[in-house]
């Protein structure tokens, strides 16, 4: 059976609804796909290389400092390069925790569209399961005195269908959405003292 009708299927067994929670959920994981492929692209959460670094900066070692963070591909080394080489700097700090800042939004991008469908999935499958109902209702209504109880039945089992499909949406993605909140605000936490261990050392020397 081709993709179209599949569609066709689920739309005239679940209606639209269940095709746009479907849409969704495709829309969904391809965001989280490409949130994945950020966060390894960014080096977040792998931060060995310049946690080494900001120990060595922290005990007054400038130059084993400088040679770990360039080996480092964290998206935070060239804020703290900049920090190392222009300590003292006017602002320095303001524009630096700014940046940070911005990088941090960055890795965000994306969450809001997650929380989305997380919260709207449910209340969609909702939606679908009150229509299904009206039109099982409906259809109980026309049959008149010949009422069958499997008609009734059938429409209520599809109607519940939505809430399934919707649930079935929302409880994975609020999952992996919680994962990344959760990554980004260690990240926002490490940015934080990593700036604040470059421009004020335990051991001011050079």
């Amino acid at each position: 059976m081709n993709p179209i009708d599949t569609l066709l299927g689920l739309f005239s067994l679940g209606g639209p609804v269940v095709v746009i929670l479907l849409v969704m959920s495709v829309l969904a994981f391809g965001v989280a796909l490409y949130k994945l492929w950020q966060f390894s692209a960014c080096g977040v959460g792998r931060h060995r290389v310049l946690s080494e670094a900001l120990t060595a900066w922290d005990d007054g070692d400038r130059q084993r400092a400088r040679a770990r963070l360039a080996e480092s591909r964290s998206y935070l080394a060239p804020l703290l390069g900049t920090a190392m080489n222009a300590p003292g700097q006017p602002g320095l700090e303001g524009r630096l925790d700014a940046e940070a800042g911005l990088a941090l939004a960055g890795l965000e991008r994306g969450f809001r569209f997650l929380d989305t469908v997380a919260q709207l999935a449910p209340l969609l499958g909702l939606f679908g399961t009150v229509l299904g109902m009206i039109e099982a209702f409906r259809s109980l209504q026309t049959a008149g005195t010949s009422v069958d109880p499997s008609l009734l039945a059938g429409g209520i089992w599809v109607a519940l269908m939505t809430t399934a499909v919707g649930l079935a949406v929302a409880m994975p993605t609020s999952m992996i959405l919680a994962w990344f909140e959760s990554r980004t605000a260690r990240e926002r936490v490490f940015a934080d003292k990593a700036l604040r261990t470059v421009l004020a050392p335990a051991q001011s020397h050079a």
